[in-house]
């Protein structure tokens, strides 16, 4: 076995840290203690934990003769240990690094408004492994855990990618400690804890740049080449926010599924469960009434040629109407269906509410003048507050049940992010569910209480504290900064996506578009594709449970960047295979659409991508 890998250490935190530069660690430091207490960094930065890994060897942390002032956070298990069989190892050789950045926010230490600092993991590969890239990544929902370790599996995950492509990767635990819940977001007086939401709407992501290529350089002697973010939901927010606010962090940013909006979309998230509330007399519709309405929509919009692909190829062109379909209701109100899971009038009127997405007053138009689909970078404005899930996604996903338990049990409560959004707009923690505990208060579901104006109120204040909120939105879609310092954004939205609907992307693209100078500019550098089929995390997020839409790869949207980033090969449309059954097909840049041409169906070569016509 060869001996512990050792390099010259000197650390240059900038940035977000003044432009302090860290003391210079001894030539040939150690992956070991020795950095740990040789590193003296400015500013309220700290090496808490430095650990060797051997390949082979269980990643977790042993807390013996760590320093007092690491903590439980710094010590913890940085990935699951459950069981031994539970425990992931390491496959290659690896270093971790735990760094603590401040200010954090003072205050009692079992409060979850107080924070020591971000606390951000990062894996090195030996030398002879480095690729000589940064791949770090975001932080899914509210993040939070452990120095760094968003929660257990992403930590896992994040140290398998450096070992398995030999880049430096890194997390953050974007601020805060506490795991699953937005508790931190609220002050004792109920005000909005203006340090932490700084740290999790953007400055997490940026210290997480700053330190990962700092300890790159330091630890490899060299730069690295080059820099990519990549993150999914909140990590896709985290990478948008990047590139707005921050150009120059990363030269490549590849999200999915981004949670842009992020008050709007969640507190639209508790639309839902008013409209059982108030349309329906709060009885909530069974699943399999949901999935009765959702897979009539797919067998009536999924057609190509001859051929049914078990889910919707053109989302934003399906209009169907439940309250129309004598086969879904019931044969006692104008239908013919008698099976215990047909649809009454007003249960077909709900499912088209659920489709249209949030409005202030519970109504929603005629899906035939209008399916909630965007035409224009706007976003819904009026009546409108918020877009629903296209017609043929999972009904039964995770906006609509609660702790986001897809299929499961529990319709009758919303996603807990959603009600946790709505009491931190209104500054009231009893309108959340339990086990929301801040230092204001505890969750009560008080959220039952809320009328639809009520809600619509909960959802402009959340806009108007966006300053509050530090802009956790990333609403503001001006990349030009980026653009001009030769970044390059991949950006990809599953259409079934389950609990971030498609269309919030589509608008925000639009108005990239618009402040770049039109979608000529804008695509010069970034790309975004639209998914047909694909949801929040499985690749089907239909109803339909047959359903084999195609999907990226885990690493084909990556590999695709950088080639783009390191070669200048910039994609258009891109094949797509799904892991189901094989079948391939194109995702088009947008604003191009799919059209079927002629042959097999499941043949990526028998399409084409298209500009869409001129009106």
């Amino acid at each position: 076995m060869e001996p512990p890998v050792r390099s010259t250490l000197v650390l240059s935190i900038l940035g977000a840290f003044g432009g302090a530069v860290a003391a210079a660690a001894p030539a040939h430091a150690a992956c070991d203690r020795e950095l740990a207490a040789s590193y003296r960094p400015e500013r309220g930065t700290t090496i808490v934990l430095v650990r060797p890994f051997r390949a082979g060897e269980p990643l977790t942390l042993a807390p013996a003769g760590m320093p007092a002032s690491a903590a439980a956070r710094a010590t913890a298990p940085s990935a699951a240990a459950v069981s031994p069989a539970a425990t992931p190892t390491a496959a290659a050789d690896l270093c971790l690094v735990k760094v603590l950045v401040g200010p954090g926010n003072p205050g009692p230490a079992d409060s979850p408004a107080t924070s020591a600092g971000i606390g951000i993991e990062v894996w090195l590969p030996s030398p002879a492994q480095w690729n000589g890239r940064v791949h770090a990544f975001g932080g899914n929902g509210w993040a939070g855990g452990p120095a760094g370790s968003a929660n257990a599996i992403a930590a896992a995950y994040v140290a398998a990618v450096a070992a398995r492509e030999g880049a430096v990767t890194s997390i953050s635990d974007a601020g805060h400690a506490t795991t699953g819940s937005g508790a931190f977001g609220m002050k004792a007086d109920g005000s909005p804890n203006r340090p932490l939401w700084r740290d999790y709407a953007d400055r997490a992501a940026h210290v997480q740049a700053v330190v990962t290529k700092s300890l790159a350089t330091a630890y490899y002697g060299r730069a690295p080449h080059h820099s990519y973010w990549q993150g999914g939901a909140n990590g896709g927010r985290q990478g948008l926010a990047l590139a707005h606010l921050h150009p120059r962090d990363f030269d490549g940013i590849v999200v999915w599924n981004p949670a842009v909006h992020l008050v709007r979309l969640m507190t639209a998230g508790l639309y839902p469960h008013l409209v059982y509330r108030h349309v329906l007399g709060g009885a909530p519709l069974m699943r399999e009434q949901l999935d009765l309405a959702s897979n009539a929509a797919i067998a009536a919009c999924d057609r190509v040629g001859d051929t049914h692909l078990g889910y919707v190829l053109d989302a934003a062109a399906c209009a169907y109407d439940p309250a129309r379909d004598a086969d879904v209701l019931c044969a006692n109100d104008g239908g013919r269906n008698a099976t215990p899971t047909c649809l009454n009038r007003a249960q077909a009127g709900a499912v088209n509410r659920l489709w249209y997405g949030m409005t202030a007053d519970g109504s929603a138009p005629d899906p035939a003048v209008d399916t909630g689909w965007p035409s224009m970078a706007t976003l819904p404005a009026g009546v409108h507050r918020w877009y629903g899930p296209p017609r043929g996604t999972s009904l039964y996903g995770a906006a609509f049940t609660r702790s986001g338990t897809r299929g499961l049990a529990h319709p009758d409560g919303p996603f807990d992010m959603a009600t946790e959004f709505v009491a931190l707009a209104l500054g009231d923690p009893a309108l959340a569910d339990p086990p929301f505990d801040t230092a204001a208060g505890r969750g009560a579901s008080r959220w039952r209480e809320l009328s639809f104006a009520d809600l619509a109120r909960a959802f402009d204040r959340g806009i108007a504290q966006q300053p509050a909120f530090a802009n956790i939105d990333a609403a503001d879609a001006d990349l030009r900064a980026f653009a001009r310092a030769g970044g390059r954004l991949l950006m990809w939205h599953g259409v079934a996506d389950e609990l971030v609907p498609a269309q919030g992307s589509v608008a925000w693209y639009e108005r990239v578009a618009a402040r770049a100078g039109g979608l000529d500019a804008a695509r010069a550098f970034s790309r975004f594709y639209l998914v047909p089929g694909v949801g929040h995390g499985p690749a089907n997020g239909t109803s339909n449970p047959a359903a084999a839409p195609p999907s990226f790869t885990p690493d084909q949207s990556y590999d695709v960047l950088v080639r783009w980033v390191e070669r200048g090969e910039a994609p258009e449309d891109i094949v797509l295979r799904s892991a189901a059954s094989g079948a391939t097909r194109p995702v088009c840049a947008y604003p191009q659409r799919i059209a079927y041409v002629a042959g097999d169906p499941w043949v990526a070569a028998s399409y084409q991508c298209r500009m869409p016509a001129m009106p």
